[in-house]
């Protein structure tokens, strides 16, 4: 894959998930079913600044703290010594739920998605080390590794599971 393909891919995939039960890392919210209670608290480890490898160049993801009703993140890919995309987003608490809500940037901050869209994720489930958003899941490995697995939909109407593997940048 070129790497000019990747936003095209990533465009993609947010805008058309896989079904229920697909992957082993990954859940999706059954038709009718009710997202469960969970508060940001229970997602605090994500603060921090990690870094990986995917799609053939550096991953960065940058976490706040809980603040204001919400985690807010920054992701950025970095091919060949060069921005490929970012994205914007956070968890936001939702009343006793919460929400993962991101927006697509190309390298010059042009938006992928419309003005006043966001592509939402509603929370599926809340295990020990694992917290599972519709089509996204983030596990914590340890205080210094994290995994985050994200279920796309290729053009080709495969589905495959991506795994991010991160670990912490120290100060």
């Amino acid at each position: 894959m070129n790497t000019n393909q990747i936003p095209l891919l990533f465009a993609f995939f947010f805008l058309t998930l896989a079904p229920f039960g697909f992957a082993q890392n990954t859940l999706s919210l059954a038709e009718g079913e009710t997202a469960p209670s969970a508060s940001l608290s229970q997602m605090a480890w994500m603060e921090g600044h990690w870094k990986g490898t995917a799609f053939g160049g550096i991953t960065e993801e940058i976490w706040g703290p809980p603040l204001g009703g919400s985690m807010m993140f920054s992701f950025k890919l970095v091919v060949d010594g060069e921005v490929n995309f970012y994205e914007l987003g956070h968890v936001r608490q939702q009343g006793e739920t919460l929400n993962f809500e991101l927006k697509h940037f190309h390298n010059d901050l042009k938006g992928w998605e419309k003005q006043d869209e966001v592509q939402r994720f509603p929370l599926v489930k809340v295990a020990e080390n694992k917290i599972y958003f519709d089509g996204f899941t983030f596990e914590r490995v340890s205080d210094d590794e994290i995994n985050i697995y994200a279920l796309i939909h290729n053009n080709d109407g495969s589905n495959e599971e991506v795994v991010f593997n991160y670990k912490r940048e120290k100060s």
